[in-house]
C-alpha cells in the first residue's frame, strides 16, 4: 500500500502538469481525492490492517493527501490567472478608438413651442388643465354660444363623428369644462390638438394646435386682458415687442379682438414676413359672454372674465420662419434635427 500511495502521488504529479484547463485540473482533482477516488480506496482498505500498519498507512495517506491538495491549490491558481488573461486579451477595449456614434432625440417645433406658451403663462400664475380631443356638439357649439345656424358647424368645417359627437374644433370646450367643475376664480390655459375641414396646404392643416385661455374672477375688465396679453407678447418675442387690438367678432366673447404684435423680424418696419404692415396677427381674445359664464353656473352679476386663443403652428412658424405648416407633420428629421 505504500508503493501505490507512491503511486498515486506520482500519477498525481505529472498528469496536473499536463493539465491545460480549469476543468481537467478538477476532473483530476475527483479522480485522486473524491468520494470514489484512488486515495479514498486507499484509505477504505486499510479497515483489514492491524493497527500499527494503520498508523503507519495514515500517516503516509495524510501527506500524500496534503501534498496532492498543494498541488492542487497551485494548479487552480496558475489556471485561474491564465484564464483571467486569456479572457482580458479577448474582451479587450481600445481606448483610443472613436466612440459609436449616439443619437439624441430632438424635441419637435410644436411641443417646444407650446412649452415655451405654456411656460410664460405659468409664471404669470395660469395652471395648465387638459380636455378630450373628441367632444359633444354641446360643449363645442351650444355652449359656447354659437347657434344652430353658426356657419363653423357645417359639415363642410367640422369632422363630425355621430350627430352629437364631433373631433373638437378649438380648444374652446375647455373653457365650458372648467366653469362647469371649478368655481371662480380660475385662471387656466389649456393647449392641444383641434381638427376642421382644411385642405392642406402651405398655411391650412385638418389638424392643428391651439393654446387656449380662461381668467374669471370679480372685477376682470379688459384692462386685466390687455395687460396679461402684452406681458406674455414681451416675454415670448422679447422686450421691444409691441401689441395692438383691433375689434372682432367671436360668439363667446363680448366684447372681442385679435391681438397683433409688432414684426419680430423687421421691428415694425415692414417685411416679407409681415407684409410690410409691421404688424402680425397671433391670436383672438374678448371678455367671456355673459351665455358661456351662464352654462358654468357663474353669476353674472358679481363676477366677469376674459378668455383668448392663440394657434401654435403658427407662432412657431413666424418665430423660426418656417414657411409652410405641412413640415410640421412631414417627421422629416432633417427639419426637425434644426430645433436641437
Amino acid at each position: 500500500m505504500q508503493n501505490q500511495l507512491k503511486a498515486i502521488l506520482e500519477e498525481a504529479k505529472e498528469q496536473l502538469d499536463k493539465a491545460s484547463s480549469l476543468g481537467e485540473t478538477e476532473e483530476l482533482r475527483i479522480k485522486f481525492l473524491g468520494k470514489k477516488g484512488k486515495l479514498t480506496e486507499i484509505l477504505r482498505s486499510m479497515k483489514s490492517l492491524s493497527p500499527e500498519e494503520r498508523k503507519t498507512l495514515g500517516q503516509t495517506a495524510n501527506s500524500t493527501r496534503g501534498q496532492i491538495e498543494a498541488i492542487l491549490e497551485e494548479k487552480f491558481a496558475m489556471m485561474k490567472e491564465l484564464q483571467k488573461a486569456t479572457k482580458l486579451k479577448s474582451e479587450k477595449i481600445d481606448v483610443t478608438e472613436p466612440g459609436s456614434l449616439i443619437q439624441l432625440g430632438v424635441k419637435h417645433p410644436i411641443s417646444i413651442t407650446i412649452d415655451e406658451i405654456s411656460k410664460v403663462f405659468m409664471n404669470m400664475g395660469f395652471r395648465i388643465i387638459e380636455g378630450p380631443e373628441i367632444e359633444t356638439v354641446f360643449n363645442n357649439f351650444d355652449a359656447l354660444n354659437a347657434g344652430p345656424n353658426h356657419p363653423a358647424r357645417d359639415f363642410t368645417d367640422t369632422f363630425y363623428i355621430t350627430e352629437d359627437v364631433l373631433l373638437r374644433t378649438q380648444t374652446s370646450p375647455v373653457q365650458v369644462r372648467t366653469l362647469m367643475k371649478d368655481n371662480p376664480p380660475i385662471k387656466v390655459i389649456s393647449p392641444g390638438r383641434c381638427f376642421r375641414c382644411d385642405t392642406p396646404d402651405a398655411t391650412h392643416s385638418p389638424m392643428f394646435h391651439q393654446v387656449e385661455g380662461l381668467v374669471v374672477d370679480e372685477g376682470i375688465s379688459m384692462a386685466d386682458l390687455k395687460g396679461t396679453l402684452d406681458s406674455f407678447a414681451k416675454q415670448m418675442f422679447g422686450s421691444n415687442a409691441k401689441t395692438k387690438f383691433r375689434p372682432h367678432h367671436f360668439p363667446f366673447t363680448e366684447p372681442s379682438a385679435e391681438m397683433d404684435v409688432s414684426c419680430f423680424k423687421c421691428g415694425g418696419k415692414g417685411c416679407k414676413v409681415c407684409k410690410g404692415s409691421g404688424w402680425i396677427e397671433i391670436l383672438g381674445c374678448g371678455m367671456v359672454h355673459p351665455n358661456v359664464l351662464a352654462v358654468g353656473h357663474v353669476d353674472t352679476e358679481k363676477y366677469t372674465g376674459f378668455a383668448f386663443g392663440m394657434g401654435v403652428e403658427r407662432i412657431a412658424m413666424l418665430k423660426y420662419g418656417v414657411d409652410d405648416i405641412r413640415l410640421f407633420y412631414e417627421n422629416d428629421m432633417r427639419f426637425i434635427q434644426q430645433f436641437k
